[in-house]
């Protein structure tokens, strides 16, 4: 028995099933080599020591927002940040650490001085793209810490 031209065949199907199967695992093994490559994860050197420590940080984290204070960073044209401030006390002193969420690590400590009005502007610009910011205020005995995505 002869096969018709434009038959649909069991090779047909056989070369569908497995070129979906092939096309499938191709991506699964692509997601994961960048997933692996560019997510860094928060490093600890012993996670059980970090773990033991996890209460406190609650404990900074509430005293911290029971202060009152708040501060938004931005990045203004030149790269430089400024963090604008609520409720902070004129005698405080900010610093930050900028980090790249995603991709290479590429932690940047960042200094800031007054510019008045609550405005604090750092010390050096940012390359450009995304930025986690990572803020410290201390004024006297009292400490607030917080975070922000800058673009």
């Amino acid at each position: 028995m002869t096969s018709k031209s434009g038959t649909f065949t069991g090779r047909h199907m056989a070369a569908i099933f497995v070129g979906g199967f092939a096309v499938v695992i191709a991506v699964n093994l692509f997601m994961a080599t960048r997933a692996i490559g560019s997510f860094h994860g928060t490093v600890v050197d012993n996670s059980y020591v970090a773990s033991q420590k996890y209460n406190g940080w609650i404990a900074k984290a509430e005293a911290s927002k029971a202060l009152g204070w708040q501060a938004v960073p931005h990045r203004r044209a030149d790269g430089r940040v400024v963090i604008e401030t609520l409720m902070v006390p004129a005698e405080a002193t900010l610093s930050a650490t900028a980090e790249r969420p995603l991709g290479t690590r590429d932690d940047t400590p960042l200094a800031f001085a007054p510019a008045g009005g609550g405005r604090w502007v750092s010390d050096k610009a940012l390359a450009p793209g995304r930025w986690q910011v990572r803020m410290a205020i201390r004024a006297g005995d009292q400490a607030w810490a917080g975070e922000a995505e800058i673009r």
